[in-house]
């Protein structure tokens, strides 16, 4: 959570509280951790009353909507079914970028750009910048 505070604004960060609640620190601390320990009790009862409806062993992590479905709701015959024509549309595309990866390698080894010879026009010599103010004029 403090990973990008060095320890200087960490004490900064303590003296404002020492200084903003003074001696009601160790108590706002107190309900502080309170508070937290309810939250934490609340998201476990209710992982365990879901897990209890269910029938299944809910983790936390679980209740994301996509992990829900996946592990819950669908057998592994749905997903497969659900993946095949995807799958099939992906290994489409992926052998057309093969076959055009490979048509532009031929082409690029038949120009062979690095090993013709470069005829250059002979350099012209610098022309000078054109003043757009008068140096004397300062």
């Amino acid at each position: 959570m403090f990973e990008n505070l060095n320890w200087w604004e960490i004490g900064a960060l303590l003296m404002l509280a020492l200084l903003i609640f003074g001696e009601r620190l160790p108590k706002v601390l107190g309900d502080g951790l309170k508070m937290l320990r309810g939250l934490r009790n609340m998201a476990q009862g209710a992982t365990a009353d879901l897990s209890r409806e269910l029938g299944t062993d809910i983790q936390l992590e679980d209740l994301h909507p996509k992990a829900f479905i996946r592990k819950h709701l669908l057998s592994e015959e749905d997903e497969q079914a659900l993946r095949k024509p995807l799958q099939s549309l992906f290994d489409d595309v992926k052998q057309d970028l093969n076959g055009v990866k490979s048509e532009l390698s031929d082409v690029a080894s038949a120009a062979d750009f690095k090993s013709t010879p470069k005829t250059t026009a002979p350099a012209e010599a610098p022309r000078p910048a054109q003043q757009r103010y008068d140096l004397d004029a300062t």
